[in-house]
């Protein structure tokens, strides 16, 4: 053929792909329960049959938080990234799923169980990638590095977070994240800013003759004044709007004592017209008017628990617009959107690390019942990323 078919040579590679997805499939690595070794021991003893460079990421707290392999090229220029997470979310009600979470098996070409679709297929995928990159650095300008990251269905992004702070990384010029769903690439998504509200209220009993304000009905208010807060809606810079939800409550107990303390966690989505800053404001705001009208025994005190700016590319920034280059020349449809959902590409993208997410096969169950991955589009998805990389990389189809 005058021209490489990069999808009949991915599906050359796909019977692999499949094999060591299963195998991480069959291996337990839920989020914040399971032990992480396992899984990582799996694809680190792939790669090394392979002989593929690569190394382990540490955390100062967490341990082991993922692994990542370093491709160079011969000749110097920009480093790229492919990032999947080897963590899942956690089976839910095992007696609702209609086959084991672990079970690995391909059923009417579909791979089933939890991680198949995130992201255990797409990180089988970056390694095989990888490989293949590994047979012909002569061609390659700059490097791939692909993270295998863990602690990420936990919300801390452990492995994300120790590539960042690695100082013999490579950092990245840009980075894609194998997150499944294969009509559309995630270039952007609304920031995040969470903080834990404790109430105050003086304890007492019930049925005292005493009139009492709870930190339950203190609570209460506050939740109503968010709940009804006017924020800024899409606009030419961001098709979303900004979002606050209240998303736990606790405190109280039995029906006699009247509670001294309620926690509530919240949630504020955020976008180019509504920053962190706003956001603390308005919550600050609510904070101060409930304690004028409902003093309590001690201010309402707001802790911040994490927060990330929204991020946003457009189909003419990199890794991006490789990716519709890709998809135009293999005849794939891809579209682009704005996820409302936070993920890795905002944390990226706050060190200065432009990302995408969310291109890859079809899927159901998703962190629900029954998770499993089409295995139809496989082909395609694995051509789409090895022509980006090599575009990337400046690199020459293989002959």
């Amino acid at each position: 053929m005058n021209e490489f078919d990069y999808v009949a040579a991915a599906r050359q590679r796909t019977g692999s792909v499949v094999e060591l997805a299963q195998d991480l499939v069959r291996l337990p690595s839920r989020g914040g329960i399971d032990d992480y070794q396992p899984v990582l021991d799996c694809v680190e003893s792939w790669l090394a049959d392979r002989a593929l460079p690569h190394r382990r990421l540490f955390d100062s707290d967490a341990g082991l938080v993922g692994l990542l392999v370093e491709i160079a090229g011969k000749r110097p220029g920009p480093w790229w990234g492919l990032d999947a997470c080897l963590d899942t979310a956690p089976f839910g009600d095992e007696e609702a799923w209609s086959f084991a979470p672990t079970a690995g098996d391909v059923v009417d070409n579909w791979l089933l169980g939890r991680g198949a679709a995130d992201s255990k297929l797409a990180a089988s995928t970056f390694c095989h990638i990888a490989e293949d990159l590994h047979r012909h650095t002569d061609r390659l300008t700059g490097g791939l590095s692909v993270l295998l990251d863990v602690d990420e269905h936990t919300g801390q992004f452990g492995g994300a977070r120790a590539y960042l702070s690695d100082t013999r990384t490579q950092r990245a010029a840009g980075i894609m994240i194998g997150y499944p769903g294969f009509e559309e690439i995630v270039v952007g998504g609304r920031g995040l800013w969470r903080a834990t509200l404790t109430v105050h209220a003086p304890a007492g009993h019930s049925g005292s003759s005493k009139t009492v304000t709870g930190a339950i009905s203190r609570a209460a208010r506050l939740v109503g004044l968010l709940d009804q807060a006017q924020l800024p809606g899409p606009d030419s810079r961001f098709p979303l709007p900004a979002k606050v939800s209240v998303t736990a409550i606790s405190g109280g107990s039995g029906f006699s004592v009247v509670s001294d303390r309620v926690d509530l966690n919240v949630d504020v989505r955020l976008t180019p017209a509504f920053d962190e800053v706003a956001a603390a404001a308005l919550v600050r705001e609510a904070v101060k008017q409930v304690d004028e009208e409902m003093p309590g025994p001690a201010p309402t005190e707001v802790s911040v628990v994490a927060s990330w700016p929204p991020f946003q590319l457009t189909p003419k920034d990199e890794p991006a617009a490789a990716m519709l280059r890709a998809a135009d020349s293999l005849g794939i449809p891809l579209a682009t959107k704005t996820a409302g959902p936070s993920n890795i590409g905002n944390l990226m993208s706050a060190h200065g690390v432009p990302a995408t997410a969310g291109f890859g096969v079809p899927y159901e169950g998703l962190h629900g019942t029954d998770e499993r991955a089409r295995l139809t589009e496989l082909p395609s998805v694995y051509a789409l990323y090895h022509r980006t990389v090599l575009d990337l990389l400046q690199a020459a189809p293989p002959a």
